[in-house]
Parts: structure tokens; C-alpha cells; sequence
């Protein structure tokens, strides 16, 4: 059954380990920001520390493909988990705790190296067990597991925990919920992931083709720098989005609602536009769904507040489709491996690589243009 809807089924548990791992490391992303700023940093210190952030996202991304055939799977991502447990307490404990900024940029840029070792490795691990008719459908099963937990859960837990323990604390559960997706994803899942056979040399050439297949083969190339582009938002908005939905009336804790709302909305669609990839063409769904479209509610997100003046129904129903219409680009995912033939490991860390730097990429040009023409111009 679970095949035949393009799930693998042998790699069950690891979806849903996917779907704690994640919950765990995302449930701060909608108010991290907006409470650093209430506590008396800028928002452009804000957007820098997410840009930092970001900056270890790339690098841990590019990594998980490669690392994944060089050293296996579960291995690979048991290094993203220490990375970050060891992170995340010692941001908590040293940095968050005390604004200590220069703590929080190094803490944060340990932190981010976790994730992605640990849910784009499982992603390129789910690309090898996947026929090429279930791909696209199987890519968009793994992220309705990685945004129902970092966007949905990880927002609506956050908005009831925040009121029941408090900053600090809902901080501290989220090791809690990492460690349990890993158990599902690392223990219970019993699947085998046999990675190459290959000394030190080979090893480090397979590392390198994560770089070199750029070079040669552009379509892996175009595939990245459009995987950049779909998650600008994504990683951006968070920065001072919850800062201007406040000045219309909608207070943080209704802003995670809202930004669940938003990746809900996109949970449901990475289902269907994988299986509208699969029948009605990858590139056609990228190029029309993806981008034209999503381009559009782009806009709309940011002025659905404005013209309603903070209508909650009106805003929810702007972000689910603007989270539904991301989903559009879920294709990427089977179009480059395809494209990459036997270098799927490689076209993979590039995928990753490219979303890892729409996390740094995001932020950072909230920070460079949001003190200068403020938020309107810089989100357009």
C-alpha cells in the first residue's frame, strides 16, 4: 500500500523521525526574531544571526549528499543529531539566555549543521530507493514529513508551549523532540543504506563532484540556483514578517498560527504537485505553479494585513495558498537527480547546498535592505 502511494516502505519510521527531527528544530523559527528585537537587539542584528545561521545550513547541505555515499546514511545523520544537541544546549545555556550575541552566532552556526546532515541525508536515501515513476511523488512525501514538522507542528507547539513554559524552556524541549526522531528514524528504522566501498582518495573525490558536477553538467547547475530562489522566502520572511503583521494587529502568538496555517497549506500541496509532476511534466509544474504563480501570492502575503486591516481569515487564506504554491517546485527534487544520471549523490548536495543558502540568502538581504528601504521595498 504505502509503495504504491510512492512511499517507500521499507523507510516508514525515518519519514516519521523526519517529521520529530524537525518539529524539534523549527519550533522557534516564527519567534526567535521578533522576540530578540523586543529584547533589545536590531532587527538587522536579528537578520544577521540568521544569516549565519544560513551560512552553516549551506555548507551542512552541500556535505549530506557526498557524506551520505561516503560514509553511510545512518552515520551521516547521527553526526547531524550531535551536531545539534551540542549546538542547541550551548546556545540555550550561554547565548539566549544572556543575549550574548557573539555566543549565539557561533552556538547557532554549530546548530545549524544539524539538520540538514540529518533530514537531506534521509532525503537523498529516499532518492535511491524510489522508482523513477513514484520519484517526484516520493520527493514530495519527504517534505510534507520535513514542513509538517518544522513549519506546522514546530509553530502550533511553539504558540501553546511559549504560554505554558516559557521562552527558555520550549528552547530546551526541542532536544527532547530531535533525539526522538532520531530513534525512529536511526533505530526503528531497520533499512540498510550500503554506502560505497572506497579508500581515503576516493572518498574525498566523491566529496569534490558535489563541486565539479556544476561545471559539468549545467542543468544540475540552473537546478540549484532555482532551489535558492524557492526558498528565499521561506528563511526571510520570519525575520521581520512577525514585526510587520504586528503593526496591523496580529500579535506573534497568532503569527505562528498563521505561519503553521501557511505550511499546511504547502504539506498538502507537496503531495499533490508531486503527483501532478509526475503526470502533467516536471518542468511545466516548476515553471508555472512554482514560479509564475507563487510569485504572485508572494506579494499578496505581504499586503493581505494592509488592505484587510489584520483580518486573521482573510491573511490565513493568502498564506495557505502562498505555502501551497511553494509546493510547485517539488519536481526540482526528481528533475535533477534525473538530469545528473549516476551522480545522484552529487546532484543531491547540490540541491541541498542550494537550500541551505536560501537560508543564508533569505536573511541576509533582510539585513541588508530592510534599514534602507525599509520592509515593503525589501521584500519586493
Amino acid at each position: 500500500m504505502l509503495n504504491k502511494i510512492g512511499i517507500p516502505k521499507q523507510l516508514t519510521w525515518g519519514f516519521l523521525g523526519v517529521v520529530l527531527f524537525m518539529m524539534g528544530d523549527g519550533l522557534e523559527q516564527g519567534w526567535l526574531s521578533p522576540f530578540l528585537v523586543e529584547n533589545g537587539l536590531t532587527v538587522q542584528q536579528s537578520a544577521s544571526l540568521f544569516t549565519v545561521y544560513g551560512i552553516s545550513l549551506a555548507a551542512a547541505s552541500w556535505f549530506s549528499g557526498v557524506c551520505l555515499e561516503a560514509f553511510g546514511a545512518k552515520r551521516t545523520m547521527f553526526m547531524g543529531l550531535l551536531f545539534y544537541v551540542i549546538g542547541t544546549a550551548a546556545f540555550i545555556a550561554y547565548g539566549f539566555e544572556y543575549l550574548n550575541l557573539p555566543v549565539m552566532y557561533v552556538t547557532y552556526f554549530i546548530k545549524g549543521l544539524g539538520y540538514p546532515l540529518f533530514a537531506y541525508s534521509f532525503l537523498t536515501w529516499v532518492i535511491y530507493r524510489s522508482p523513477k515513476n513514484k520519484l517526484s511523488t516520493a520527493v514530495g512525501w519527504f517534505w510534507i514529513a520535513y514542513c509538517c514538522g518544522m513549519f506546522v507542528f514546530g509553530a502550533w507547539y511553539s504558540s501553546w508551549a511559549i504560554k505554558s513554559f516559557g521562552y527558555l524552556n520550549t528552547l530546551w524541549s526541542s532536544i527532547f523532540w530531535v533525539c526522538l526522531g532520531a530513534f525512529f528514524a536511526l533505530i526503528l528504522n531497520r533499512d540498510r543504506f550500503e554506502k560505497k566501498k572506497a579508500d581515503k582518495q576516493e572518498k574525498a573525490q566523491e566529496l569534490m563532484k558535489g563541486i565539479t558536477i556544476l561545471a559539468e553538467n549545467p542543468r544540475v547547475l540552473s537546478g540549484g540556483i532555482i532551489r535558492i530562489i524557492n526558498s528565499i522566502g521561506t528563511y526571510g520572511f520570519p525575520v521581520f514578517l512577525p514585526m510587520h503583521m504586528a503593526q496591523h494587529g496580529i500579535s506573534t502568538n497568532v503569527w505562528l498560527q498563521i505561519w503553521g496555517t501557511i505550511f499546511l497549506g504547502n504539506i498538502v500541496f507537496n503531495l499533490i504537485f508531486g503527483a501532478v509532476g509526475d503526470a502533467f511534466g516536471w518542468k511545466k509544474t516548476v515553471m508555472w505553479f512554482g514560479g509564475v504563480s507563487c510569485g504572485i501570492f508572494t506579494l499578496l502575503l505581504y499586503y493581505a494585513p494592509v488592505i484587510s486591516h489584520g483580518n486573521l481569515l482573510f491573511v490565513s487564506i493568502i498564506g495557505f495558498i502562498w505555502g501551497g504554491l511553494l509546493a510547485g517546485f517539488v519536481p526540482i527534487g526528481a528533475i535533477v537527480p534525473t538530469a545528473a544520471g549516476q551522480d545522484k549523490g552529487a546532484a543531491m548536495s547540490v540541491l541541498n547546498l542550494a537550500a541551505g543558502l536560501s537560508a543564508f540568502v533569505g536573511p541576509a538581504l533582510a539585513w541588508a535592505f530592510i534599514g534602507l528601504v525599509g520592509v515593503q521595498s525589501g521584500k519586493c
